[in-house]
């Protein structure tokens, strides 16, 4: 079947970007040669045995200042960005024991090399190329009388070497380009992250990103706790002083007028109430003021069975943290209340090193399971959120323990 004109097409715009003229071939060969410039200590030591050991040595101990040039070799002429690998504070000897650094003593001493080689062909296959296809020209430089000088321009010989030459120059720019995209994929390969270090530094950056998502979510609900506190809270408290003070002054006006000014006056006493709790349940205001201890102590106090409470909070606590940490101790009590039937409830909040335990147990009958519905998948959801775990051990019977760990840090 004859080629259609679209494959015509693209086949011409493919030789067009490929020409000897083109920019992408003298690119290609750019990058190519930058790559073999950085293997010449290398070379060195191959051409000159008495200088062996020490260039080796020099490339051994310059592998992070060589595989820093080489990644900015691919950036700047290929425009691809490889990542480089953590940073190792161990000795330059030391540090060749890792993987990573394994995989760039061997591009430095072996690819790269053998890139190199590759490089020179290029520049050989250039230099003859241009050399060939242009003797007529060489020959019309030169004086008449010379050797080297034709009068006849359609001498066999010449006229095949001209035609070599552009062969030449027709393959070359196809050689470069061959040559520059192995050279990308074996820089990429031996000098970036390998599966395990992208999956690593994926799980760092997803860490990050999740980090930062729970500080803008707690960032967040501290601006609409400011917003109500500030702003719809008092506008209701003062709504419900003039109705109270209206409810005390006013005695001349009809019965049913006064019982409007009393329901409207216990209904805005009531939001107000409804909206406290709504605040306290965003991010309570004692928490920011005199930190977890107190706002740990205040729960306390208001939870419908005794609880003993035992809090040594170290200092330094992220305030994410301490906002995950008072919510699970308030969603732990409200679960105990309702379905644990305790007559106590033992809460402790202790730092261990760089985490935050938290334990609480209770009298009650016991059989707590975090898949039944009991609120105790929820527990774990939160403490998951800043990278913490929580535990239930809960036998039929009682007694019921949550032990909740966080890191005192994101």
């Amino acid at each position: 079947m004859p080629p259609t004109p679209t494959l015509l097409r693209r086949a011409l715009t493919a030789s067009a970007g490929r020409a000897p003229w083109s920019a992408g071939p003298l690119r290609d060969t750019l990058f190519v040669s930058a790559g073999a410039a950085l293997s010449v200590p290398v070379w060195t030591a191959v051409l000159v045995p008495k200088l062996l050991f020490p260039m080796l040595g020099l490339v051994l101990l310059s592998l992070g200042l060589l595989s820093a040039a080489q990644r900015s070799r691919v950036r700047v002429l290929r425009g691809v960005e490889i990542p480089r690998r953590a940073r190792d504070g161990r000795g330059p000897l030391r540090r060749l024991r890792s993987p990573a650094a394994r995989r760039q003593a061997g591009y430095h001493l072996v690819a790269a090399p053998l890139l190199a080689v590759g490089a020179a062909l290029v520049l050989y296959g250039w230099g003859v190329g241009l050399v060939l296809a242009t003797v007529y020209g060489w020959e019309w430089l030169m004086p008449p009388g010379s050797r080297v000088h034709a009068d006849n321009w359609l001498v066999p010989q010449e006229v095949l070497v001209t035609l070599a030459g552009l062969v030449l120059l027709a393959v070359v720019p196809h050689a470069a380009g061959r040559l520059a995209g192995l050279d990308e994929r074996v820089t990429r390969a031996m000098l970036g992250p390998n599966r395990a270090e992208q999956l690593e530094r994926r799980v760092e950056d997803l860490a990050e990103s999740r980090a930062g998502v729970v500080d803008a979510a707690d960032a967040e609900r501290r601006r609409i706790e400011r917003d109500l506190h500030d702003g719809a809270q008092q506008r209701l408290t003062s709504l419900a002083m003039n109705l109270g003070l209206a409810r005390r002054t006013l005695k001349d006006v009809p019965p049913e007028a006064m019982q409007v000014i009393v329901d409207a006056h216990e209904e805005a006493q009531a939001a107000i109430a409804e909206l406290r709790d709504l605040i306290r349940g965003l991010h309570p205001v004692v928490l920011e003021d005199r930190g977890l201890d107190a706002a740990l102590s205040g729960i306390a106090a208001r939870a419908p069975l005794p609880v003993r409470l035992d809090v040594q909070v170290p200092p330094g606590i992220a305030p994410t943290v301490e906002a995950v940490a008072y919510f699970t101790v308030s969603e732990a009590l409200t679960n105990v209340a309702k379905h644990a039937r305790a007559s106590r409830v033992d809460l402790s909040v202790r730092g261990r090193g760089d985490r935050l335990r938290i334990t609480v147990t209770d009298d009650g009958v016991g059989g707590a399971d975090p898949a039944g519905g009991t609120g105790l998948t929820g527990l774990r959801k939160r403490a998951a959120s800043v990278d913490g775990t929580l535990a239930v051990h809960s036998p039929l019977g009682g007694p019921t323990t949550i032990t909740v760990e966080l890191p005192c840090v994101l």
